[in-house]
This record gives structure tokens, C-alpha cells and sequence, in this order.
């Protein structure tokens, strides 16, 4: 369930807050395959299924950076600020990715609003994500998000 906050203010008593758990996300062989065409990346384990079915994994994996830029949607669904002019993505400071998403998975986001700090005009704040795989014993991505909105 998304969490609308209206305004800095708002969002600045959240600062330390669990914001939940998103919904599943399918990552299907298609979307690994449009990913590849959109990046040029066409490493075989992402999208030859019959090759990577022998490879290490035993089946094609998404790109670490496909999961990594599902991080918006899926966060998209924990919070929403309303009240505001402008929502910027600054950055991350710390990614890993402990376990590879196989075609046909599913992942969702949990969410910890972990720090907001003032910035000219508005603020910035860190989010400790965790994306999980479904029926999964370790999570596909481990992040820290910094965003910025400006009043």
C-alpha cells in the first residue's frame, strides 16, 4: 500500500520510518530481452534461454542493472510526495547484487526511509532498499537510494 505524504514537512517526520513492501514485479524473458536491445548488453546468460539453461544458473538471469532500474517503480508504489514541484533521483551510494533474478521470477521492494536532510530548496533523502526474489533465500539487490524533492 503506498504512503502519500503531502509536502517537505511531512516527509521530514518520516525520516527513520519502514515504508513497507511493494507489490511483485514479473521479470519476464521479454523484458530482459527489451532491456538488453535498449543497453546493447547481449551476454548470452541474459538471452540465449537455451545456452544459459546450461550455463551456471540454469536459466537466463536479468542484468543486475535491469533489477537496479526497477528500483523506481517498485519504490514508486511505497511513497508518494505530493506538494512539491520536482522529484529527482541524486544517486546511490552502495548497491550489491547477492543473488540473480531468473526469467520468470517475481520481485518486490521493502523500504526503509533511513535519512532526510535539508537542501537548498528542498530535501534529500536515502532509502535502504531491499528488492527480494519470490521463494527466494537471498535478495536479488541491496541499495541505498538518494532522492531529492524540491519544494
Amino acid at each position: 500500500m503506498t504512503l502519500t505524504v503531502n509536502g517537505l514537512d511531512e516527509l521530514k517526520k518520516l525520516a527513520g520510518s519502514d515504508l513497507g513492501t511493494s507489490e511483485w514485479i514479473e521479470i519476464t524473458q521479454d523484458r530482459i530481452n527489451t532491456f538488453a536491445d535498449a543497453t546493447g548488453d547481449h551476454q548470452w546468460i541474459h538471452v540465449d534461454p537455451e545456452r544459459a539453461a546450461e550455463g551456471p544458473f540454469g536459466a537466463p538471469i536479468a542484468h543486475g542493472y535491469l533489477t537496479l532500474s526497477l528500483f523506481i517503480p517498485l519504490f514508486t508504489g511505497l511513497l508518494d510526495v505530493q506538494g512539491v514541484t520536482t522529484k529527482v533521483n541524486y544517486g546511490l551510494d552502495k548497491v550489491r547484487f547477492p543473488s540473480p533474478v531468473k526469467a520468470g521470477s517475481r520481485i518486490r521492494l521493502v523500504g526503509k526511509l533511513a535519512e532526510v536532510q535539508e537542501v537548498p530548496g528542498g530535501v534529500q533523502i536515502a532509502v535502504d532498499g531491499t528488492i527480494e526474489i519470490e521463494g527466494g533465500t537471498k535478495p536479488a539487490a541491496v541499495l541505498t537510494s538518494l532522492s531529492r524533492f524540491y519544494s
